[in-house]
């Protein structure tokens, strides 16, 4: 394994439309967007220079007042990945990025430290993208379908590598299921051969883009780390991300 880091840019997807949450990326949480708590905690993992890549002026302008970059991309994109592939391409036009790391823009209360070890297996020059996943310890998200599950061979105590992606309960049989997390680290040969790929047969029945990247023979390694972070959805969700961060700021 090599312990060179490449030259990596973090880049968080933003969208203004919320059927649940409208104007989400713009929910104030204790006097900030919620777009910027996210950003805050990237640029806290210390792993490369962070992005926010929006399709609407008003993400940006929150994004740009608190010191941060932001990156105007198309309106109509299909997926957070054909996202930041537009915005890759602004940001580093020069390509001396080899690694993105793509942190949800719903993920106010993410740790640096998840970031960061979304990052570690590609450390390894055989994985072609990393994510995260949690083991699973409430009964009833075994049989979720809205808990999608890795199914992996462990390659060290922290990681497995991924051999499938699914809403079921899977694997069968004792042992722990884990909880896969939609934070991804893609070599940017990797991005640029997903996104111009067709949707695959299994992304589309199980409704799962990773699964595109599988059956294309790219290597997935998920690190695994102990919480699943929250994603804001909805204003109950909300509600929960500000009680958690006014609780931090509060000590």
């Amino acid at each position: 394994m090599s312990e060179t880091k490449p030259n990596t840019l973090v880049i968080i997807p933003s969208r203004l439309g919320s059927t649940r949450l409208p104007d989400k990326p713009l929910a104030d949480i204790h006097g900030e967007a919620m777009i910027v708590h996210v950003w805050r905690r990237a640029v806290e993992a210390g792993i490369g220079e962070v992005v926010v890549a929006c399709d609407h002026p008003s993400i940006a302008a929150a994004v740009e007042a608190a010191g941060g970059r932001a990156v105007l991309t198309r309106p109509d994109h299909p997926s957070g990945s054909d996202r930041i592939f537009e915005a890759l391409g602004k940001a580093d036009p020069d390509g001396r990025v080899e690694v993105i790391v793509n942190v949800q823009g719903d993920l106010p209360t993410i740790a640096p430290s998840a970031v960061r070890a979304c990052f570690d297996p590609l450390l390894d020059p055989a994985v072609d993208v990393a994510t995260l996943t949690a083991e699973i310890v409430r009964d009833e998200e075994r049989t979720n379908p809205n808990v999608v599950k890795v199914v992996g061979s462990p390659v060290a105590p922290s990681r497995l590598r991924a051999l499938y992606f699914t809403r079921a309960t899977a694997p069968w049989g004792d042992g722990p299921l884990y909880h896969h997390i939609g934070l991804y680290a893609y070599r940017r040969s990797a991005l640029a051969r997903f996104v111009g790929l067709p949707p695959s047969t299994l992304e589309r029945r199980e409704r799962l883009e990773q699964l595109r990247l599988l059956e294309a023979g790219m290597r997935i390694d998920a690190a695994i780390v102990d919480d699943v972070p929250l994603g804001v959805d909805t204003p109950h969700d909300l509600d929960r991300a500000r009680a958690i961060i006014g609780a931090a700021i509060n000590g």
